[in-house]
């Protein structure tokens, strides 16, 4: 038994629009967009990247670079790539019709290959993210010699998406759901619960998209500075009254260049995890 691919793409274009509803500072969102791209633009990419993403039976790297190749038909080159690369096999995951998502994912990870590998590289290459690719070894623009889950694994130390693959998406499941579920008791407006597993996830490391692009000195800073914000939030009776400061130092990340990417792609990953479990069975009681 499975879980059709239309209600998991449905999670999958819901997960990213709850992300594009919170102010997360240095991403797009709906109360400000980006230096080169707007919500419309991510929008689109996830409604297009959606249907390939989603494709019943289909092997994880098929659904990246279909889901690439529709995205960037649709927008800007590389508006969701990591949002792609947490995403595909999570839903590949959620076709089995299984309480324990977790370890349906573990499941499907080991199962990478070298074709996998293909396929995502090619996907990466199109993408042309900035500053991620390029390797002494295992290079996207080189032929594959090792698995997905290989390549991923060498890239673990200086990428956070990698990590997730070789870490059964330890980031995802141990700090962003419960994280989420716990806020969501908290909060009447999903958009702050959303909020908070965006800061928790860019003040608990410094984000890898950030350090990539401007170095290890201003990726602490970047996460210094959430953890700031992450108290607030924890703090704030009013989350409203924080927004001031959250756009100020979200047009100031902006006016630097300053995108925390992979603790956005991280969220959205997140809250497709948690869209997948109202279409999942629930856990089994264990008492």
């Amino acid at each position: 038994m499975t879980v059709g691919d239309g209600k998991i793409a449905q999670a999958f274009v819901a997960a990213c629009l709850d992300e594009l509803d919170a102010p997360k500072p240095g991403n797009v969102h709906v109360l400000a967009p980006g230096p080169r791209k707007t919500v419309a633009d991510f929008v689109a990419s996830a409604k297009a990247a959606a249907a390939p993403l989603t494709q019943a039976g289909a092997r994880v790297g098929t659904r990246i670079l279909g889901a690439v190749e529709a995205s960037d038909a649709a927008g800007p080159r590389n508006t969701n790539l990591g949002i792609i690369l947490l995403c595909a096999p999570l839903a590949a995951a959620a076709e089995r019709v299984t309480p324990d998502l977790r370890a349906a994912l573990a499941a499907r990870l080991e199962t990478l290959d070298r074709e996998d590998a293909r396929l995502g590289f090619r996907a990466i290459a199109l993408a042309a993210p900035g500053g991620l690719g390029t390797a002494p070894r295992h290079d996207v623009h080189e032929p594959a010699t090792v698995t997905l889950w290989e390549a991923m694994a060498e890239a673990a130390d200086r990428d956070r998406i990698a990590r997730q693959y070789v870490s059964d998406f330890a980031d995802v499941f141990e700090l962003g759901e419960p994280l989420l579920n716990a806020m969501l008791t908290r909060s009447a407006e999903a958009k702050w619960a959303t909020l908070a597993v965006y800061l928790a996830f860019l003040s608990s490391f410094p984000d890898s998209h950030v350090v990539r692009e401007h170095g290890a000195a201003i990726g602490e800073e970047v996460r210094r500075r959430a953890a700031e914000f992450a108290r607030r939030l924890e703090q704030a009776g009013e989350p409203e009254a924080l927004v001031p400061d959250l756009l100020g130092w979200d047009a100031a990340l902006k006016q630097r260049g300053i995108n925390p990417g992979t603790s956005a792609d991280l969220t959205v990953a997140t809250l497709f995890v948690h869209r997948l479990r109202s279409i999942l069975p629930p856990p089994r009681n264990s008492d």
